[in-house]
């Protein structure tokens, strides 16, 4: 039933108690609502027990919310204020679905409203329910003509849903509402002109799209991109001599910019290598010192034209000293005449160098400053780093820091050299030096604790980063104060920290602390996604129409980003390992450990238990008392600021993720967003095979090995996982009919009716030159026929003059797989692979001899494992 009817002095109360809510006084708002409640005539009254519900959520009391606002529903169904608020409330918990379906019961109560169709609007546009979006903005139109958001959200909707005709004319009726003076340039008017000209663009509206920026290029602000727009247009429109004088201009105002020569070539269409160079030359006598025009010509030149640009290029990037001059050049390497070109140079002028002080023995004329020698050393380790020839890289950057102890780049690629042989102890030492030589560098920083992370020294890469964590201003200071770098980095969404921190705690077996490093990555970009909710009025209040477009489809596909995968990656990984070995309950173990005990050693062992307890629950009384006071200090300062908050969130606990009861659903919460984003990778489907081969979902299964199949049906771990998934078919006898009958017919396709023993024989003799292939084809091997092993393990340790991939990178994992069982159990195969490894890659930790510190090298190379990115070429 309806509540009743508020009177006069009642109702400005219950006015006031919006103004509140509107302002953000909320205590004077439970005031007010504690007025109206206390009269025994309106202590039922719906819409102020939802008022007041509603500021209680403002105050972080979630529970009392839902209960006010449930029972003021109860009292007044009928009311659109009870339903608005109980979506305000569902929007602020992130329930956006139930927060729809409440702002469209309201709507149906009071079909007008103009703020329950903003919201809804609003929430519309975030669910990216574009075709609901349209209408409510189409409500809000009519409700509202002449504000220009309705105009611009009416045209942004037809926008989103391409339909680019009725999107341009509702730009054009509202541009023609605008009193704008020709020569005036407004900034929001240049702003709706650029808007109105992309949708022009990306309807393919090529010629409409030039007349319209020629018409309006006066009354824009940004001259640059009128131009880079009309060098576009002008390409699509076949008018190639006009966008060569555009582009030509555009050259002339900024020089390095590659995207413009590669414009201007497709405007002047230079049908001979000549005519080519040309160009360049040209440009860079208008612009000697511009890198871009001598740099270019060395992509397309080739022979004794390369040779002589090359030298010529070089030569002034030595004499200056540029120490990005290799990565200028590294594009290059895909192409080994050039690499050999480079090399022959280079060391050339080394030799020279080092006698007399010029490039050549055979020149006359001023001598090279000795800082010259120095930077053609460096380049020629970055560039032997680079090649694989690591002895000869570190003998160059040896010598380069010999004649210069004091320059932070030679100690950083001496770091980097290290990281790329598998020695990451030693390499995180020496970024640790270079980093010592300026502490007041943040780049070289993060470098130092990304190296340390990569080594597993967790507690030491915290403490580098800390020494940047910690607060500039004092009112900071104040607030992280007693706050630990982890926590800072968190709060600061510092993802590649994170993502490093997960694969060094996955790599130390510490499961839970990597997986609450995964989970909090994953908030982050939960963060980033519910943050453009901001953006939705604030854009089409300032007109940034371009900016707020590209937003939203950022946030289509921002779980495409590298830091979600690698995050993603580990979390899977971890389930997976998590549901084939389950941790087991320590006190049981113990229990068990001490029944073959004798009474000195139980009593030893209690003690022991005894201390670790007392200092674990010390441990985490500290916590629990350092959590208390961040929460007080935070509650202080909300209540100090009376700002709206969705009260805390669920607390991350290393044990309780570690000890979860169903780790392949939680692993399918991070594969569900790189299936729908990330299909193009095969990793995607294969850790999703993995997932659903333990599921036993066959049909899943096939699904998967399909999509892998589709992008490289010559990929060894798709390999290993089609032999797994046949054999689990023929091993299933009880399918039923119909999906044996699929799964039958799809193997066919892939099988080709040969049996598992022959598809894997074909595999290996089809991949003979490759360690990766080998690797994965001797394992399925061994996996078919456990009486096979010396022969697989024969297979997989080849290291042949023709194995095209013989590198750090994949005999570790040859490695690492006669470790883990993969051959069953193989000690002396495994020394007699690591000392044969040790003498193509002296510098590689993992193959290292064992020491007296470390009896048994073998044991303890699980815990400096390789993963996937600590051996790529990435700076």
């Amino acid at each position: 039933m309806p509540s009743v009817p508020l009177p006069p002095k009642e109702s400005n109360l219950f006015k006031r108690i919006l103004k509140c809510y509107e302002q953000k006084q909320y205590k004077n708002g439970l005031k007010f609502c504690k007025m109206i409640l206390s009269n025994p005539k309106f202590a039922e009254h719906g819409e102020t027990l939802a008022m007041k519900g509603l500021t209680l959520n403002c105050l972080g009391k979630k529970e009392e919310a839902y209960e006010f606002v449930r029972k003021g529903l109860r009292n007044d169904v009928k009311s659109h204020v009870c339903w608005h608020v109980y979506g305000l409330l569902q929007r602020s918990d992130k329930k956006y679905d139930e927060a729809i379906k409440c702002y469209r019961n309201a709507l149906k109560l009071d079909k007008d409203n103009l703020q329950i169709l903003r919201d809804l609007s609003l929430l519309q546009i975030q669910m990216r329910d574009l075709e609901g979006y349209r209408e409510t903005r189409y409500q809000l139109l009519q409700l509202r003509p002449t504000q220009r958001a309705s105009w611009i959200g009416y045209a942004i909707a037809y926008h989103l849903l391409k339909d680019y005709d009725m999107a341009l004319k509702l730009l054009e009726e509202f541009r023609k509402t605008q009193q704008v003076p020709p020569n005036k340039i407004d900034y929001e008017y240049s702003e709706l002109i650029l808007y109105q000209n992309q949708v022009m663009r990306e309807a393919d509206l090529f010629q409409e799209s030039l007349e319209h920026i020629e018409t309006y290029e006066k009354q824009i602000c940004d001259k640059l991109i009128v131009e880079e727009i009309k060098g576009e247009m002008l390409l699509k429109l076949g008018r190639l001599k006009e966008a060569g004088e555009v582009y030509k201009e555009l050259i002339e105002r900024n020089a390095e910019n590659w995207y413009y020569y590669e414009g201007l070539e497709k405007a002047l269409q230079p049908s001979t290598l000549e005519e080519r160079l040309q160009i360049y030359e040209e440009v860079s006598k208008r612009h000697p010192r511009a890198v871009s025009p001598r740099r270019l010509p060395l992509n397309f030149v080739s022979g004794e034209k390369f040779r002589e640009l090359t030298d010529k290029f070089l030569r002034v990037n030595f004499s200056k000293g540029c120490p990005p001059l290799f990565t200028t050049l590294k594009s290059l390497y895909y192409n080994p005449e050039k690499v050999s070109t480079i090399q022959e140079l280079v060391t050339g002028y080394e030799a020279s160098l080092k006698t007399c002080d010029l490039f050549s023995t055979c020149e006359n004329g001023e001598k090279e400053p000795p800082t010259t020698l120095l930077w053609v050393r460096y380049f020629l380790a970055q560039h032997f780093d680079k090649l694989g020839q690591c002895s000869l890289a570190l003998d160059y950057i040896n010598a380069a820091i010999a004649s210069t102890p004091t320059l932070i780049e030679l100690f950083y690629l001496k770091a980097k050299i290290y990281k790329h042989v598998g020695n990451i102890r030693e390499a995180a030492k020496w970024m640790d030096e270079a980093q010592s030589l300026d502490t007041a560098d943040r780049f070289i920083n993060s470098k130092c604790a990304k190296y340390m992370l990569r080594a597993n020294m967790v507690k030491d890469a915290e403490e580098m980063c800390s020494k940047f964590t910690r607060a500039t201003s004092d009112l900071a200071a104040q607030e992280c104060e007693g706050t630990s770098a982890m926590e800072n980095l968190n709060e600061m969404q510092c993802m590649w920290f994170q993502t490093e921190c997960a694969a060094a705690y996955q790599r130390l077996g510490k499961y839970g602390d990597a997986l609450k490093k995964c989970h909090e990555v994953e908030r982050h970009f939960f963060e980033i996604t519910d943050d453009q909710f901001d953006f939705h009025t604030y854009c089409m209040r300032k007109m940034t129409l371009r900016a707020y477009v590209d937003l939203l489809r950022l946030e289509d596909v921002l779980r495409k980003h590298a830091f979600y995968f690698k995050a993603a990656r580990s979390a899977i990984e971890i389930y997976l390992k998590l549901h084939d070995n389950p941790l087991t309950n320590e006190s049981k173990e113990q229990e068990v450990n001490s029944e073959n005990l004798s009474a000195k050693e139980l009593k030893k062992m209690l003690s022991k238990q005894r201390r670790a307890q007392k200092k674990a629950k010390l441990e985490e009384e500290r916590k629990h008392a350092e959590r208390e006071r961040q929460q007080k200090n935070q509650k202080k300062k909300r209540d100090e600021e009376e700002e709206e908050t969705s009260g805390p969130r669920e607390e991350l606990v290393p044990e309780k993720l570690e000890r979860i009861e169903n780790p392949l659903e939680e692993a399918i919460k991070f594969l569900i967003p790189l299936k729908n984003l990330i299909g193009d990778d095969i990793e995607t489907h294969l850790l999703a095979f993995e997932i659903y081969f333990r599921k036993g979902k066959f049909l899943l299964m096939l699904q998967s090995v399909k999509r892998a199949f589709a992008i490289n049906r010559n990929n060894p771990w798709l390999h290993e996982c089609l032999i797994k998934f046949s054999k689990a078919v023929s091993d299933h006898s009880n399918l039923p009919e119909i999906v044996s009958k699929v799964l039958t017919q799809e193997m066919q396709k892939i099988f080709v009716n040969k049996n598992l023993e022959s598809f894997n024989e074909e595999f290996l003799k089809h991949n003979s030159t490759s360690i990766q292939h080998q690797l994965s084809g001797a394992k399925m091997m061994y996996f078919l026929d456990k009486s096979r092993q010396e022969k697989a393990i024969a297979v997989a340790t080849r290291l042949d003059k023709n194995m095209r991939d013989k590198n750090v990178k994949t005999l570790t994992k040859v490695f690492e797989a006669l470790l883990d069982g993969s051959f069953g159990s193989c000690r002396a195969q495994c020394e007699e692979y690591q000392a044969a490894c040790h003498k193509l890659f002296p510098f590689t930790s993992a193959f290292m001899p064992a020491t007296n510190e470390d009896n048994s090298s073998i044991a303890s190379v699980n815990h400096t494992a390789i993963n996937h990115d600590l051996l790529s070429n990435e700076i």
